[in-house]
This record gives structure tokens, C-alpha cells and sequence, in this order.
């Protein structure tokens, strides 16, 4: 599926194609995984501990390594700044599919 600036998703079965075609190279791949992998900590450990004066480091971690993947490896724009609300539950569900193996990481 090619985006155009004007297209719209009617839901995010819809998305996650697009979403996956921007993330065809590994090394931004692996960069979201690991992203999401300390957003994901983060926040346990935050509950956990209640240390919540550490829960800004998660829009660091999380936007830090994905923007890095996108423009120095994938050379494209983060679709967040387009689909924010479905790049994020993109993000959580390539994690999910690079942990079960459905995705190679």
C-alpha cells in the first residue's frame, strides 16, 4: 500500500501493512524493539518502585531510538507525525510480533 499525504485508515488492520513497509529495514527494526523494550521497563519500574520522576525518560526512549532508526537507517519520516495514535499501537504490536518471531529481528 503507497500512503499519499491524503490517505486515510478506516482502522488499524488497515495501518499495520503501512506501518510494517516503514520498517523494512532491520536496523531500524531493532532500534524501535529496543526503544520500546525500555519504555516498557521504565514504566514497571516506575510503578514498581514509585519512582515516577523517571516516567520522562519514556518519550526519550521511546521517540530517541525509533527517529534514530527512521532517519540515519530507513532514510524516511516517522509515520508518527502523520498516524500518531497508530504508530504508537504499531509500535507495541511489531514489538509483540519481533518477540514471537512473526517478524525477524
Amino acid at each position: 500500500m503507497t500512503e499519499t499525504t491524503n490517505e486515510r485508515f478506516d482502522s488499524f488492520r488497515d495501518f499495520y501493512p503501512f506501518y510494517l513497509g516503514e520498517h523494512s529495514n532491520r536496523t531500524c527494526r531493532r532500534l524501535h524493539f529496543v526503544g520500546t523494550a525500555l519504555v516498557i521497563g521504565t514504566l514497571v519500574y516506575a510503578l514498581a518502585s514509585r519512582a515516577f520522576g523517571i516516567v520522562w525518560l519514556v518519550p526519550i526512549f521511546g521517540y530517541g531510538f525509533a527517529w534514530v532508526g527512521h532517519y540515519v537507517f530507513e532514510k524516511n519520516r516517522p509515520a508518527t507525525f502523520r498516524h500518531p495514535l497508530y504508530s504508537l499501537i504499531g509500535d507495541f504490536a511489531m514489538f509483540r510480533d519481533m518477540l514471537t518471531g512473526k517478524i525477524p529481528f
